[in-house]
């Protein structure tokens, strides 16, 4: 189960990151952030009332690792739908999935164990993801230079962000989700208020693809956090860094963004190495 539900964020987190660098290309990235955020907790805020959830959080030192996970994502989501607007989707959102590496060595040097044939897996994804975006490291006069590093900043801040989260979570994952989208949306309001003389304006038609934003990743979120907390965290981090793969092909789709036959073959491999994770 936490395979499949790693699988699911990833298709989730691959579907909001096309959304949100879409939009990214008319408002700001931080107004992107800004307005999805406080759409999609004032979502997780009537979803947990409802449940009940508000009134049994657990106390513990998850509060602190959800606070990291808020603003550590805020500022890779800042950097990534920068990277998303101004770059090839195809060719960031694979170096951006490269975070997974952050929380699989950490949670590997903490004592998780996975099987061989979960780490050949891992490995392979990782190569997959380097043939990717491999053929455009290079091609800063094409204008990939500063999108290429956007996308590596928000590589590390990404795989910080996921191992914060899956600790938070093995305390208390509703607290978690709550703690980690309320600090994200501080960081992001305070940006988006100090540049908002800089930024075109918000109106009515933006607010309902900023609201299937902010829901998408809120779901995958909410489904990466429940599997880290019930599977290795090493594993789960990788199965949940794929969504590169569902960006690819709606910037296929919807942009009409073709990859070289080295990238097509690297998308490829990260599949096998994802299908190695989960036998593994």
């Amino acid at each position: 189960m936490s395979a499949v539900l790693a699988l699911l964020a990833s298709v989730l987190w691959g579907t909001s990151d096309f959304l949100g660098g879409s939009v990214s290309r008319r408002l700001r990235a931080v107004q992107v952030l800004a307005v999805s955020q406080v759409l999609s907790a004032l979502v997780l805020l009537v979803v947990l009332a409802a449940s009940g959830h508000l009134s049994h959080v657990p106390d513990g030192n998850w509060i602190g690792w959800s606070v990291l996970a808020g603003v550590t994502w805020a500022a890779a989501m800042g950097a990534l739908y920068t990277a998303l607007a101004i770059g090839t989707m195809g060719v960031v959102a694979p170096i951006a999935s490269c975070g997974m590496l952050v929380p699989f060595v950490i949670s590997v040097a903490g004592g998780e164990r996975p099987a061989t044939l979960q780490v050949l897996g891992a490995a392979l994804a990782v190569l997959g993801v380097v043939a990717t975006a491999g053929p455009d490291v290079t091609a800063a006069k094409e204008g990939q230079g500063r999108a290429i590093t956007l996308a590596l900043i928000a590589a590390v801040l990404f795989g910080v962000e996921i191992y914060a989260l899956a600790r938070g979570s093995e305390v208390s994952v509703p607290g978690s989700l709550l703690g980690m989208r309320l600090s994200s949306v501080v960081v992001v309001l305070a940006v988006a208020l100090a540049k908002r003389r800089q930024s075109p304006p918000v109106v009515r038609g933006d607010l309902p693809p900023l609201l299937g934003l902010g829901v998408l990743d809120l779901a995958a979120t909410a489904a990466y956090a429940v599997a880290s907390s019930s599977g290795l965290v090493s594993v789960v981090a990788v199965l949940a860094s794929l969504y590169p793969a569902v960006t690819l092909l709606l910037a296929r789709r919807f942009h009409g963004e073709r990859l070289s036959g080295v990238q097509s073959g690297g998308v490829v491999v990260v599949l096998v190495g994802a299908a190695f994770c989960a036998l593994g």
